[in-house]
């Protein structure tokens, strides 16, 4: 009898290792098969976002990166490019909003740098086609650097002789190599640069083991829910422009203060209204508050908010888990740039 006992147990242990096995097969061809899509889907990050119009050289990113860092750019020489847009905590300042020179704060919310030069265009409104553009608004905004004019910024870097050297060695051919131009087109070479790949990445590269279990359930929940409308592309978002609160106002839900009309404050196309670029999910759970004016802090809350005045879904707390745990895997290591 007890031998009997012995052979059932041995029976049972062989049969449970067995269906154990046929579970993780099937396991993973279905991850096998959520990579293949999710290649197609999003497609891996480059090295460095190029620009033939303002080709990437190491000296021209050094240039730009000091510039980056540079306080004389500000009117008082308080405030940097790093300031709003600080490299040490995912390219944000986690502010709402954020301070400028003369103590007043902005009117939307601070996107992170990293990977912007991949988007299809900058701000939230997308007023500027790239990077380059983008970097000589806030020295002129008086709310933000408030430097008076271009000729005052050129005429403050022309006193300082490591510019004019580094200026004259990435613009040779330029008469007047410090120029407002070249200053954007350094400061955009150098965030040309700024690209975060994480384990996401990996994952799309054909590693099955880049992500846990949980992570690639979320990104099944991900896609399957409808996320990739806007969130899609290599930067899993900033490609596309859409209405922020498709089946209801968004501000109902983030109890925003003010109510931005977005795109429109620029074309003044009724079409417009309340359209905005869709932000990266690049390192997401690092670049909180989230929404263009930072009314929401929780990265579950603002899911649940896009869930439902975009998908008109609402989602269970198993699918909200696993969307976080996916949302969390798009955090990257960050390159040092003391």
């Amino acid at each position: 009898m007890k031998r009997l006992l012995t052979l059932l147990v041995i029976v049972s242990l062989i049969g449970c290792k067995d269906i154990k096995k046929q579970e993780n097969t099937q396991d993973s061809a279905k991850y096998v098969a959520l990579q293949k899509t999710a290649s197609t889907m999003f497609g891996t990050l480059p090295k460095v976002a190029e620009n033939p119009e303002n080709p990437v050289t190491p000296e021209k990113v050094a240039l730009g990166k000091k510039l980056y860092f540079e306080t004389q750019l500000s009117k008082d020489n308080t405030q940097s490019c790093n300031t709003c847009h600080n490299l040490n905590t995912y390219g944000v300042d986690n502010s709402p909003t954020s301070k400028g020179n003369d103590g007043l704060f902005g009117g939307r919310n601070s996107p992170t740098v990293y990977n912007a030069a991949l988007h299809v265009a900058q701000f939230w409104d997308g007023r500027e086609p790239d990077v380059e553009a983008q970097a000589g608004g806030p020295i002129l905004n008086p709310i933000e650097m408030a430097m008076p004019s271009e000729d005052v910024v050129v005429e403050r870097l022309s006193k300082i002789d490591e510019y004019n050297k580094m200026f004259s060695s990435v613009f040779p051919e330029d008469k007047n190599p410090i120029s407002y131009d070249n200053i954007k087109k350094a400061i955009g070479a150098f965030e040309r640069t700024l690209i975060t790949p994480s384990r996401f990445d990996n994952f799309l590269k054909g590693d099955i083991t880049a992500l846990s279990n949980e992570e690639k359930e979320g990104l099944k929940v991900f896609m399957d829910k409808g996320c990739v409308a806007c969130h899609s592309g290599n930067t899993l978002g900033g490609n596309v422009f859409q209405k922020f609160g498709v089946f209801d106002d968004y501000w109902k839900y983030t109890k925003s203060t003010k109510i931005d009309e977005g795109k429109f404050t620029v074309t003044k196309n009724e079409n417009d209204k309340y359209v905005f670029k869709s932000p990266s999910l690049r390192n997401i759970a690092k670049t909180y508050p989230y929404f263009h004016d930072g009314s929401v802090s929780d990265l579950k809350e603002a899911v649940t908010i896009m869930a439902k005045v975009q998908l008109n879904k609402e989602l269970t707390e198993k699918e909200l888990d696993v969307l976080l745990a996916f949302l969390n895997s798009l955090t990257a290591e960050l390159p040092k740039n003391e």
